[in-house]
């Protein structure tokens, strides 16, 4: 089905903002597959999305607050996956912050009950201005009337990750490599698959207010390890030169060279990597009865056979 405004007052189960978005794809088949009943917003005119069954379209632009009552009309629940950025690093922090703003306002005026927000983790010491404004939209979002739950995932392993692409074009594309000493960095990659079961579950988990939890993958491995296990699974041997003088802000420009990611996200990425990406515990995982989390070597050949249905051939000259 597809909309412009609801025009009337029943009430929808479940609204996923960011649905034509790496997440909210993933998410809205999920629940469709559950038999949730969803909108979903998309800044296009809604009358030129496909149709899928279950699903209504809504035309919202966060950025024009207009847009935003009718799109939450009737919603119980809200997913919150936008992420813009484009514009400047000033430009996109403010965007973020204002988007977020006006959600909440109008979520509190139309009577959603939850909002549910995927966002990134905490380092220890200096945070990059993408995970900055990140961990700043989660506490917009936890701040306001609505009760909130903010989920932090640091790489998300899949096909349309911006993440994940990089370091599987770094690992399949380049025969050797220099390695700057962001790559010792450590993290807890998670499989899409898990983190979309976690985004799931958010929808029912009781909870007293507003809470955010670490959505971590099962293995803690440094950027050298990944590529290591990404060449390993497409059964390529990594060669590596470790080159410490080079910083994530120089090593940045040749991934313009070699990633098919846009290179300002790319930047920023790799500018957040300077320090561990380590969750505070796995606690979530407990208490949504989800144990048993895909391991690094399965999510990437998932990841790498979807890209390959998608495409032929994915390597080129590096």
């Amino acid at each position: 089905m597809r909309e412009e405004s609801t025009g009337g007052s029943q009430r929808t189960d479940i609204l996923v903002t960011g649905a034509t978005g790496f997440i909210g794809r993933a998410l809205v088949s999920a629940l469709r597959a559950r038999g949730r009943t969803l909108v979903a917003t998309t800044r296009r005119p809604a009358e030129s999305m496909p149709a899928i069954e279950g699903v209504t379209w809504r035309t919202c632009d966060l950025l024009v607050p207009d847009t935003l009552p009718a799109a939450v009309e009737g919603v119980r629940i809200a997913y919150y996956l936008v992420h813009s950025m484009s514009g400047g690093t000033d430009h996109f922090r403010q965007h973020e912050r204002r988007c977020a703003q006006a959600f909440v306002a109008a979520a509190a005026a139309a009577g959603v009950e939850r909002i549910i927000y995927l966002g990134g983790p905490a380092p220890p010491g200096r945070v990059s201005e993408h995970l900055k404004s990140r961990l700043a939209v989660g506490e917009i979002l936890r701040a306001g009337p609505v009760p909130a739950i903010e989920l932090r995932a640091s790489m998300v392993i899949g096909r349309g990750s911006a993440s994940w692409q990089i370091v599987r074009d770094l690992a399949v594309r380049l025969p050797v490599m220099v390695l700057p000493r962001w790559l010792r960095s450590r993290t807890r990659p998670v499989a899409l698959e898990d983190a979309i079961d976690a985004l799931v579950a958010a929808a029912e988990l009781p909870i007293e207010r507003n809470q955010w939890f670490d959505i971590p993958g099962p293995e803690v491995l440094s950027g050298r390890q990944i590529l290591e296990r990404i060449a390993d699974v497409r059964g390529r041997r990594f060669l590596a030169i470790e080159i410490p003088a080079l910083t994530p802000r120089l090593s940045s420009l040749w991934l313009k060279l070699v990633t098919r990611t846009d290179f300002g996200l790319a930047r920023e990425l790799v500018d957040g990597l300077v320090a561990d990406l380590l969750p505070k515990d796995d606690r979530y995982w407990g208490l949504i009865g989800h144990p048993d989390l895909i391991d690094f070597d399965d999510a990437a050949r998932r990841a790498l056979a979807s890209e390959s249905r998608r495409r032929p051939s994915l390597e080129r000259a590096g």
